[in-house]
């Protein structure tokens, strides 16, 4: 057993960056799942969703730096023995598409956010790879045309080009704000992952929940918090998948709720709610803190 790792401290607006530049660095934040119901399917296969998205202070950091013309676009750091299958250069090459320019620089990554979480790690190093070369590179793209190159990427990339806590639905694509009280938020990543792929063909994944309607949906989440609104249908197929992430919950008790597709859980605290328990032992642990804005909002 181990004390959960303190990163609650708000992540602040990061200034804008000088034109001329050599590097930048900047951070990328975790998202978590406060419920994740699953409304429907289309005639295509992927499955309509309902969820509220809400960034966590547990973030990477990306460093992108300038190369000399023609060295293209390099990827360091964590994670980054597959680069052209690495979602950050993903960013770049679907930026490049959409602008028809091309760009020479280097990623680094520090990763904090584990994968195989559920908390959209390489989604938001994506979209903060967007976010970035859109200003640094002085590229003028509106937030809506950005997050119209997110859904190239993937259906949580477009929530943190939005930027701020939404109820989400759709496939991911449709994002309306909702604000959630102040919060603390405990984390546990069991050391065992769970693969998305399957989860969502499962025969036992629940399809039909009631969609929500958005104009109540504030006042019934603040009148149970901190204890999570709804469920996370993903939930019940994951814990017949992975064991650690049933125990991950036993060990947070009451109120605790997978994020995502798993397999990491959650329990939210109010502010002045103290840590009464440790991390499981094999696992990691974090304590966060609700981010309710990214820290790059402001750059588009």
């Amino acid at each position: 057993m181990s004390d959960f790792l303190p990163v609650n401290t708000l992540i602040p607006p990061v200034p804008l960056p000088e034109n001329d530049a050599v590097s930048i660095t900047v951070p990328a934040p975790a998202k978590l799942n406060l419920f994740l119901h699953v409304v429907g399917r289309r005639p295509d296969g992927y499955h309509l969703l309902e969820s509220v998205f809400f960034m966590v202070t547990l973030a990477d950091t990306l460093t992108f730096t300038r190369g000399a013309p023609g060295t293209g676009v390099v990827r360091t750091g964590d994670m980054a023995e597959h680069p052209e299958k690495d979602l950050c250069v993903r960013a770049v090459r679907a930026l490049e598409q959409y602008t028809g320019r091309t760009f020479d620089l280097t990623i680094d990554v520090t990763k904090r956010i584990p994968s195989g979480a559920g908390m959209g790690g390489g989604s938001s190093d994506a979209a903060t790879t967007l976010i970035a070369l859109n200003r640094w590179y002085r590229l003028g793209l509106t937030r809506a045309e950005l997050i119209a190159v997110a859904e190239t990427l993937g259906a949580d990339v477009p929530f943190f080009i939005f930027g701020e806590t939404a109820f989400v639905t759709g496939i991911g694509e449709k994002q309306t704000p909702i604000a959630l009280p102040a919060g603390n938020v405990l984390l546990v990543m069991p050391s065992v992952a769970t693969p998305t792929a399957g989860i969502f063909a499962d025969p036992g994944l629940t399809r039909d929940t009631s969609s929500l309607k958005i104009t109540s949906l504030s006042s019934e989440i603040v009148a149970q918090w901190p204890r999570p609104f709804g469920r996370n249908d993903l939930e019940p197929v994951v814990l017949r998948r992975n064991a650690e992430t049933k125990s991950a919950l036993a060990h947070l008790g009451d109120g605790a709720r997978m994020t995502g597709s798993g397999s990491a859980v959650f329990k939210l605290l109010t502010v002045d709610d103290t840590v009464s328990t440790d991390v499981p032992a094999g696992m990691q642990g974090w304590l966060a803190t609700i981010q309710p804005q990214h820290p790059l909002f402001h750059w588009l």
